[in-house]
């Protein structure tokens, strides 16, 4: 086991703190770089995995998290992401059920809390890698480059490619499995306690423990299983102190015999053996529980993939690693999504972004070369394991494997960062070794970078406070990207500028023409608007691209039924039925339009449906109760009424509704119940002072008639009836005081 002093730590310009004062430091600025995002909103990703994932609720079942992948859909459908974090989801429902419901101020703190613990850990993690593996007395790990450890985790705190992980509430299942993804290493190397150089004795419990952890990591997040390589070159470069150049050098050559038996005594390979065997089992289980096999993406998601050769591929895929490595270098063009024509194809030789590739793998190609080649042994070991660390675990979104379903995501970058951060702390030691002359303004520099690092990660987590700052944010980084359009005018629409929306869903349309989901929801205002002809036009075409669209079905029926195209309406409800079978909105539509046909039968048939569908679906269930009441059905209306109001007794328009049919039966103090309960609910509602009133009226109570026609007349001057009921009153009262004496 190789335990040396890092010859470049004492150069580094930073003070040598204690190991608990060091953790703190960290801790501190890691809180300070996104404070600022605990009370922001839930945003982005967060509406699909916490708002609308029924397993955060306490009424579901606690087993469904482990057969439910990240979103709440069920692993075995085909429509899943097959993406299994079963430990991130358990945390997200202790969330829920702490703050008794949806309240993003205590995922937000959690996210944060766990991003300071982290930053505080990877100081061990960094003296291991950098300075080998030792213990004291006490059983703590002895940091033989406590300088340059505290740089390099100083850096991954405030690194600005964080923010999505921290200040995304998603980002949980990146920051879960960094943990114990750091807990599974920290633990093997407990597996080493008390060995030396010459010992070959390792503890096989804490092997097995590190395995655990690693599973753990892994139902954090996919990612969690590259700690077994972690682990496994650890073990190679530090435990056995193996030189892999001279290792290549003797299998290749052949100058030397390879000296199995001394590897043999130390008992790598046993150790590997135990990692595989623990990998191979982690990743069978897996693939067991994904079910029908790995998840289906578009072009859209990842055009790379499906590109026409595979020379074409492999270019766009090395492009991709070189826009990974820029954020790393240089975060400042950060973006939520980097889909749908963001990261457009390299499809010429001849472009210029081929120079980015090149780069690339120059600077690959001159760490590894240092990393094998180096007569130092120390900068040997270092640059390696901060290869490692920078490369391993971004092997699974790197769709050599599999392919992954996108472009860039900033969330992946989070583990890796450790290794570039590792990488720039060596740099930055080694320029101080050699320029010491410079110290001060490599000191300079330093702080200049942290400095920038950390106002970036305050910049960058107040975008992330509210969907509103984080897509709009975005149109400068990828003006090309239709999803940032569209979501931009999906936040100004569910805002009411509805205006301003139509512009972005008309330019996330022009830059992507098969985008439905735009092409729909544009549909929707201009149906809004009256503009009937092309709403129909714009979802006729979204069905045409994906003709199982169930929403724009129905949306295309509703436009047709206002333009009196019933059969063609009808046809349009049937098909988004027939590709959602549980559609209780669409059974409400056609209940509607079988209504305007006086198709009565049919019409509550429909609404039936949707009750049954939906019980709390309230429309269909006033509906119900008025057109029995309109069509002298009064029994059956009265019926339904006290049925709706026994599953939602607070509902002020069905009470309004059924007041009305007891009023027709002559049930008038019943009515009046139902009335006044409902104007408790809603003391505004002009109709129900008017049909209060009417009630009175009939039941014989002028004084109480005359001052509810005078409430509805004043919040609405313009009540149909109103007025000549009030006026007919008013002389009916002017009769009976003239006939009294």
């Amino acid at each position: 086991m190789a335990l040396f002093e890092v010859y470049w730590d004492h150069q580094i310009p930073l003070p040598k703190l204690a190991p608990i004062h060091a953790k703190f430091t960290v801790a501190l600025v890691a809180l300070l770089c996104f404070i600022n995002s605990y009370d922001g909103d839930f945003v982005f990703d967060d509406s699909e995995a916490i708002i609308n994932n029924k397993d955060l609720k306490p009424a579901t079942p606690l087993n469904n998290i482990w057969n439910n992948d990240f979103w709440g859909s069920n692993l075995s459908s085909n429509s899943s992401h097959k993406s299994y974090r079963p430990l991130t989801v358990l945390t997200f429902r202790l969330n829920y059920l702490l703050a008794g419901g949806l309240h993003p101020v205590g995922f937000h703190v959690l996210n944060i809390i766990l991003h300071a613990g982290i930053s505080a850990l990877m100081i061990d993690m960094f003296a291991i890698l950098i300075g080998g593996l030792a213990y004291d007395e006490k059983g703590r790990i002895v940091n033989y480059a406590p300088k340059t450890s505290l740089l390099a985790a100083l850096f991954f705190a405030a690194h600005p490619i964080h923010t999505e992980s921290v200040a995304g509430i998603v980002g949980r299942a990146d920051l879960l499995c960094a943990l114990f993804f750091q807990l599974s290493f920290l633990t093997y190397c407990k597996a080493f306690h008390g060995g030396s150089d010459r010992d070959e004795r390792f503890s096989v419990q804490w092997i097995v423990v590190s395995l655990l952890l690693c599973a753990a990591a892994m139902l954090c997040k996919e990612q969690g299983i590259t700690v077994l390589g972690v682990n496994a070159a650890f073990d190679v470069l530090l435990i056995c102190n193996v030189n892999v150049y001279e290792l290549s050098q003797r299998l290749l050559l052949r100058k030397k015999p390879v000296e199995v038996s001394e590897l043999l005594r130390t008992g790598l390979f046993t150790r590997l053996a135990l990692l595989a065997l623990g990998g191979v089992s982690m990743l069978y289980a897996r693939w067991r529980i994904m079910g029908t096999g790995p998840p289906a993406f578009t072009d859209v998601d990842n055009p790379a993939s499906f590109a026409e050769s595979i020379l074409l591929r492999i270019v766009n895929y090395n492009y991709y690693y070189s826009l990974n490595a820029w954020l790393l270098l240089c975060p400042w063009w950060l973006c939520f999504d980097w889909s749908m024509g963001c990261v457009p194809l390299i499809k010429s030789a001849t472009d210029w972004r081929m120079v980015w590739l090149l780069l690339l793998w120059c600077v690959l190609i001159g760490l590894i070369s240092q990393a094998l080649c180096s007569q130092d042994s120390q900068r040997r070991r270092t640059l390696t394991l901060g290869l490692v660390l920078l490369v391993v675990p971004f092997l699974p979104a790197c769709n050599i494997f599999f392919r992954v379903g996108f472009v860039v995501a900033e969330r992946v970058l989070y583990l890796s960062s450790a290794g570039y951060c590792l990488l720039l702390a060596y740099s930055m030691g080694h320029c101080c070794c050699r320029w010491t002359r410079h110290r001060r303004l490599l000191c300079v520099s330093f702080l200049a970078l942290l400095c920038l690092y950390v106002a970036r990660c305050a910049l960058r987590s107040h975008q992330w406070r509210s969907e509103q700052s984080l897509f709009t944010s975005a149109l400068s980084v990828c003006p090309l990207n239709a999803k940032v359009h569209y979501n931009v005018g999906k936040n100004l629409a569910d805002k009411g500028n509805t205006s301003a929306a139509i512009k972005y869903y008309r330019e996330a349309v022009r830059l992507h023409p098969t985008y439905v989901h735009a092409m729909n929801n544009l549909g929707n205002i201009l149906k809004e608007r009256n503009a009937l002809v092309e709403a129909e036009q714009l979802l006729s075409k979204a069905v045409t691209i994906q003709p199982d669209f169930a929403a724009a079905w129905m949306n295309l029926g509703i436009v047709q039924n206002s333009l009196q195209k019933f059969e063609e309406a009808e046809q349009s409800y049937w098909n988004a039925i027939r590709f959602r079978k549980k559609y209780p909105d669409c059974y409400y539509n056609l209940g509607r339009l079988y209504a305007d046909q006086n198709r009565h039968l049919d019409a509550l048939n429909a609404w039936r449906n949707a009750t049954m569908l939906k019980p709390d679906h309230s429309l269909a269930w006033n509906n119900m109760v008025i057109l029995l009441d309109n069509t002298g059905n009064l029994g059956q209306a009265e019926l339904i009424g006290r049925e709706a109001l026994k599953l939602l007794p607070n509902d002020h328009t069905i009470m309004f509704s059924l007041a009305n049919v007891l009023g027709k039966l002559q049930k008038y103090k019943e009515s009046e119940g139902f009335f006044l309960h409902a104007l408790r609910i809603n003391p505004n509602a002009a109709s129900c002072h008017g049909n209060l009133a009417v009630l009175y009226h009939r039941w014989g109570k002028l004084e109480l008639a005359k001052k509810h026609y005078e409430l509805s007349l004043k919040l609405d001057p313009e009540a149909p009836g109103t007025r000549d009921n009030y006026n007919m009153l008013r002389r009916r009262l002017d009769q009976h005081r003239h006939h009294t004496p």
